[in-house]
């Protein structure tokens, strides 16, 4: 496989509520180029919303949508038993609702990617994601579907053809992997990682390699567009930093995926 010479860099932002601070949006969207932003239903209300586009814009980073689950208790970590058409809903209210936000600041949406639960479910029911990309299809077709990267891309590929949409493939350096491709769940010890050099490290493995090792040994291709980085984290900063620096030393430039998906 040929060196990868580009790959996005983004974080889940905008997820604070009312007066609750959650995440370190003004420390890390400065150093990202795509930026997902809650759209109210798991974390993030209008004035969020926003605020966090502006701040995006500010620094030049690319805007797209985080819908989950309406669950603002649970932030949208739990799944529900939600049809199809009614996760279509959820996709195209919030969407639509970033999408105007953007719009009045003079910038469209480049992706959407959901967030929690619904795109964990996503995973293990691919109609999931058909819906959604029936969902951005209609909406506005220039809008890149983000997914979980896997040895199976080339489906999820052939899904975006069928709706005319592109599709960018995800990878989480802060975050280990089951044997089967899918994260390790978040309430299990050992799940999010937090030493932002072994961080750094997965991260260059997937962008130069296009590959993880899963916490079992097992060693996973995954070939993705854009990693991400979990604003909530502690050590968040440190490792976007860190995972640029490193991204940049090795010949990798680090660039909105629009530009290359």
């Amino acid at each position: 496989m040929s060196q990868r010479k580009q790959i996005d860099l983004n974080s889940d932002v905008g997820e604070s509520f009312g007066a609750y601070k959650i995440g370190l949006d003004e420390e890390v969207i400065p150093h990202l180029t795509s930026a997902n932003i809650g759209c109210g239903f798991h974390g993030g209300d209008p004035s969020v919303m926003r605020k966090t586009i502006a701040l995006a814009k500010r620094y030049g980073v690319e805007v797209g949508a985080h819908p989950g689950f309406p669950d603002l208790i649970g932030f949208g970590r739990r799944n529900m038993d939600a049809s199809l058409e009614e996760i279509q809903d959820y996709i195209l209210y919030q969407t639509g609702a970033l999408q105007a936000f953007a719009h009045s600041q003079g910038i469209r949406l480049q992706h959407m990617k959901a967030h929690g639960a619904l795109y964990n479910m996503a995973v293990a029911n691919p109609k999931i994601w058909e819906a959604m990309a029936e969902t951005i299809s209609r909406l506005d077709k220039e809008i890149i579907l983000v997914v979980l990267a896997s040895s199976n891309n080339e489906s999820l590929l052939e899904m975006g053809k069928r709706y005319g949409i592109r599709i960018a493939f995800e990878a989480f350096p802060d975050r280990t992997y089951q044997r089967d491709g899918s994260l390790v769940p978040r309430r299990q010890k050992g799940a999010v990682i937090e030493d932002h050099e072994v961080v750094a490290k997965r991260a260059l493995m997937m962008a130069l390699e296009g590959k993880v090792i899963a916490i079992d040994g097992t060693e996973i291709a995954l070939h993705p567009d854009t990693l991400c980085v979990h604003g909530d984290n502690p050590a968040a900063v440190q490792m976007v930093k860190k995972i640029r620096q490193e991204l940049k030393d090795s010949g990798v430039n680090v660039l909105s995926m629009k530009w290359f998906v």
